[in-house]
Order: C-alpha cells, then sequence, then structure tokens
C-alpha cells in the first residue's frame, strides 16, 4: 500500500492552486521531500521543497527531470491547461493540437519516463488529475483531452500494477482556482480535493469522485446518452 510517510513526491504544475496544495499537503503526511516543478519553478523557502524545471509538452525536459530527481516514489500528474477556445469546431488546428499536448500527451509522457523509477521503490504511485470533464463534454477540445488522459490512466494501471505501481485517477469538478475563477456554480476547495487524493492514494483506492457532480456524472454514463444531455431529447422527439 503506497503512503506518505517518507515519500519523494514529485509535482508537475506545482505553482498552480492545487499544485501548491499537493505540495504543501504531502509534506504535511510525512513526505520526506517535494519536487516542485514548473516551467518557471518559484522559490519556496523550505529546504524539503526541490524546485524543478519541467516542461511537460518538452522531451528534453522531461528526460533532464527524471536524471535530476531519480529518487521519486510518489508521481502526481497534476499540470494542465484551458484552450482559448473549448468548441471542437471553432478551435484553430495550433491550439487543439497544443491543448492535447498539455493535456494528453504531456501526462502520458511524464508517467512513462518515471515508470522505471516507481517500479524501483516499494509501495510507490502515479496519480493522474482528469477532472469530470474525461467523463462529460462540456469543455470541447478539453473534454476530449482529459478523456484521453483518462483511457490512458486506465492502461497504466493495469501495465504498472505487476511492477508494484499503484495508479489512481482523479475525478472533479470545479476547484475554487484562479482558472475556475470567472466559473458558476459549487467550487471545491484545494484542500477537500487534495485530501480526498491523498487518502485513496494512502487506501490503495483506484479513484477520486471529489464531488457530487463528478459522483452523478459517472452513474449517467451507463445510462443513453441523452441522459447526460438532455439537450439530445429536443432533436429526437
Amino acid at each position: 500500500m503506497p503512503t506518505l510517510s517518507d515519500s519523494v513526491v514529485l509535482v508537475t504544475g506545482a505553482n498552480g492552486g492545487i499544485g501548491t496544495q499537493f505540495v504543501h499537503d504531502a509534506l504535511a503526511r510525512g513526505a520526506a521531500k517535494v519536487y516542485a516543478t514548473a516551467r518557471s519553478p518559484r522559490t519556496w523557502g523550505d529546504e524539503r521543497i526541490v524546485p524543478l524545471v519541467l516542461d511537460v509538452t518538452d522531451p528534453a525536459s522531461i528526460a533532464a527531470a527524471v536524471d535530476k530527481a531519480p529518487d521519486v516514489t510518489v508521481l502526481i500528474n497534476n499540470a494542465g491547461a484551458t484552450p482559448p477556445n473549448g468548441s471542437l469546431l471553432d478551435i484553430d488546428e495550433a491550439d487543439l493540437r497544443a491543448n492535447m499536448e498539455i493535456n494528453f500527451f504531456g501526462p502520458l509522457l511524464v508517467a512513462r519516463a518515471f515508470a522505471p523509477t516507481l517500479s524501483d521503490h516499494d509501495r510507490s504511485a502515479l496519480v493522474d488529475v482528469h477532472s469530470v470533464a474525461s467523463w462529460y463534454a462540456f469543455g470541447g477540445a478539453y473534454s476530449a483531452s482529459k478523456a484521453a488522459l483518462w483511457s490512458a490512466t486506465n492502461s497504466l494501471r493495469i501495465e504498472l500494477a505487476p511492477k508494484g505501481v499503484h495508479v489512481t485517477g482523479v475525478h472533479m469538478g470545479y476547484v475554487d482556482t484562479p482558472m475556475a475563477a470567472d466559473a458558476d456554480g459549487p467550487k471545491l476547495s484545494t484542500a477537500a480535493l487534495v485530501g480526498a487524493v491523498f487518502d485513496a492514494v494512502e487506501s490503495d483506492a483506484y479513484e477520486v469522485l471529489a464531488d457530487d457532480l463528478t459522483v452523478g456524472v459517472k452513474a449517467a454514463l451507463g445510462q443513453p446518452v441523452e441522459v447526460l444531455y438532455p439537450q439530445l431529447r429536443s432533436r429526437t422527439n
């Protein structure tokens, strides 16, 4: 069973609201060290936190991070971005491809690169942050990228299990961060989300359904498509 006590954690996208919460809460749960990665790492003022340059869209940057962090036991794929235009019909092709690079290829390539490191340690874990968008197409291009990551996480879970690496996928609605500042409706606190994630990791859970919205969306996946998308009913009546 993975544990945060004495672990060495690497967080991608550590400068953001959720990433920062992951960094601090990992230490609060007993992590010995946290690599706080970002394209432009910031100063943390804590010797247990190691700022590390990592651009998840750059293979050379990923390889360099693996060399500089050979002791990672918990990898948290948190980095992500929303495209300037979510519509699959209207988004520029360059933005569409960039969105897939950040939200799908990036975390997948980071996971692949660190897989040997994780496999070398006992009680290691990989955490992929998907969001409810992986199951619900409210974000067009963003949802498509998160759905692809969710599928990849399922495959990674199967492939890494025999190597002793536990894989947890994280699904949630809006979280109270600057990224969701303009969103309407209830928002989960970063503390509640990260607490649920670390509870899941330490209890060998495979998925985190962090709020009622996510629970409801997953339950509807087994129903006819128009249950999730009632706007389709008017086209069939």
